[in-house]
């Protein structure tokens, strides 16, 4: 059995939201409130698991649509990788 925490959830909560709203590293964030860097990883990390856990899943129409869309998007990407290639050779190659 783990031993309680010595932090209080108030004081995770505002180290979490301290990290994620600096733009410096964790580390350093963390060394500011004189913990280990990796101890505030760890609660950022299950900050943002239980963030995603509370978004509602996409409903069978978004499912199939986004499909559709990664589908088009791959496409579109050979295409535009195709004319860069095309485009490549033709002008490396004057006639």
């Amino acid at each position: 059995m783990a031993p309680p925490s010595r932090y209080s959830p108030e004081f995770r909560e505002e180290a979490v939201h301290l990290a994620l709203k600096s733009s410096r590293p964790i580390a350093h964030v963390a060394r500011e409130l004189d913990i280990n860097p990796e101890t505030l990883r760890t609660w950022v990390r299950q900050h943002e698991r239980s963030a995603e856990e509370g978004k509602p899943a996409l409903a069978l129409d978004e499912r199939a649509e986004l499909k559709e869309l990664r589908r088009r998007n791959r496409e579109l990407e050979m295409e535009v990788s195709f004319l860069k290639k095309a485009a490549a050779y033709f002008a490396k190659d004057p006639q």
